[in-house]
């Protein structure tokens, strides 16, 4: 079964599901099923590999710099976070290049080093015991607009019939569940930049209903011209200054705006039990998950009510308290007005400083899709080590902002649970609480 929804605000609002089709608000079965993480994979604009990103993550090296991939002439925005060092023909069979879009080549590069990371043998599953749910916010732009130029310029015979699908927002999805022969359920979740953290709550319920493993999560980045002109055109990108350490500044006074970059993270999500039995090792739990739309002309306004019932739903969710929380892992816009909105949502769950709240992303840019499930990862790494990263390039935050933002370097904890906060253009909110491992 399959089934294509879209919300009100249009195209960016689509879940494109494969399988049985569950509830986006979190709900659906409770039962003593419970989803633990047992590999990671990251691509980050700081760092390729899970190692070199959170070890650059920890010392505050960012990845935002002056774009490479085409000419920033002429264009009001010239900074962006590409991933680093990557050549696809060390990390993708030569077979797959033509028919890949970069973004893809990142999820199969990202999804094979958290199944590495995993320990987990598709293979010795079930034929249907694993499946994957990832997020996208653009589709593969980058190959769309090579091939549109090569229609217009040359002709129709010189389009690539890949393009039939390169683009398409479930293409990495259906490349990873090929590549890797996971059949089982499996899902495309399309809501902007809370669609990392929806992509997982799938997975969760999915594995609450039998599915022994899921690959979740999302790798995004269209770092383009035709991407960069849907970016500019929601007016949240920062256009003014050249300066990397500058340009994107969450819950600073005076904040530009956002930087666009690629990349984000994988899970391996598994069935607690079937890690147990494999004596997997595992970085933390699922806890707790929720899902809110913000209606109305504003979904980002003063009150931020979806998101205030995403925290809450999920922290129910979960079975814990505002005050188990050790650490909020922010969506972090870097828009002035956004970021007021975020930062009161926060102090009304937890109380005005109450809860130490972070950025890592401002040292990657905003990753649209993948920028959630990197938190998540990051959240992850943040409870086995117990330390919070810290949000580069900011003093601390704005007077508008009643948060405890961790600022200048990484903090020291004893980290039990994190929450990790995510909101997409058009209303979208999503919560996960991950609790670490042994808790």
């Amino acid at each position: 079964m399959s089934d294509i929804r879209t919300g009100p605000a249009g195209p960016t609002a689509t879940a494109i599901r494969t399988g049985r089709a569950g509830r986006t608000d979190g709900g659906g079965p409770t039962g003593t099923v419970r989803a633990v993480v047992t590999g990671i994979g990251v691509a980050a604009p700081n760092g390729l590999g899970t190692a070199a990103y959170w070890a650059a993550t920890l010392a505050g090296r960012g990845g935002i710099a002056p774009t490479t991939r085409y000419d920033t002439a002429g264009y009001p925005l010239r900074l962006a976070g590409e991933v680093p060092g990557f050549d696809p023909g060390e990390h993708i069979p030569s077979r797959l290049l033509p028919q890949t879009d970069h973004h893809t080549r990142l999820s199969l590069f990202t999804a094979d080093e958290a199944l590495r990371d995993s320990g987990l043998d598709p293979a010795a599953l079930p034929a249907y015991g694993m499946g994957v749910a990832t997020a996208s916010t653009m589709g593969g732009f980058e190959f769309g607009q090579r091939e549109l130029q090569n229609l217009w310029s040359k002709g129709g015979r010189f389009v690539s019939a890949y393009q039939s699908f390169a683009w398409f927002y479930a293409v990495n999805t259906g490349q990873i569940s090929i590549r890797h022969g996971l059949r089982g359920s499996s899902a495309t979740l399309v809501t902007d930049a809370a669609g990392g953290l929806d992509a997982v709550g799938d997975a969760r319920r999915r594995i609450r209903r039998g599915t022994t493993a899921m690959l979740t999560g999302g790798v995004d980045g269209a770092l383009c011209p035709l991407g960069l002109a849907g970016q500019l055109s929601a007016g949240t990108m920062t256009t003014g200054g050249h300066r990397a350490d500058r340009a994107y500044l969450p819950f600073a006074d005076g904040a530009p705006g956002q930087v666009p970059g690629e990349g984000g993270a994988f899970l391996v999500l598994e069935d607690a039990e079937s890690a147990a039995r494999r004596g997997a090792r595992i970085y933390g739990e699922i806890a707790g998950y929720r899902a809110t739309f913000d209606p109305g002309p504003d979904p980002a306004g003063p009150g931020a009510t979806g998101l205030v019932r995403a925290v809450r739903g999920a922290l129910r969710d979960a079975g814990v308290r505002p005050a188990d929380i050790g650490v909020v892992f922010a969506d972090a816009a870097g828009v002035p007005e956004l970021d007021r909105a975020e930062s009161r949502a926060v102090a009304e769950v937890f109380g005005s400083g109450g809860v130490p709240v972070t950025a890592p992303k401002s040292m990657t840019g905003r990753l649209f899709a993948g920028g959630a499930a990197l938190d998540l990862a990051t959240a992850l790494l943040a409870l086995r080590d117990g330390v919070i990263p810290y949000t580069a390039n900011v003093a601390g935050p704005g007077p508008d902002h009643p948060i405890d933002l961790v600022t200048g370097e990484p903090r020291r904890a004893d980290l039990r649970y994190a929450l990790v906060v995510a909101r997409g253009r058009g209303g979208f909110n999503a919560a996960v609480v991950v609790r670490r491992a042994g808790v």
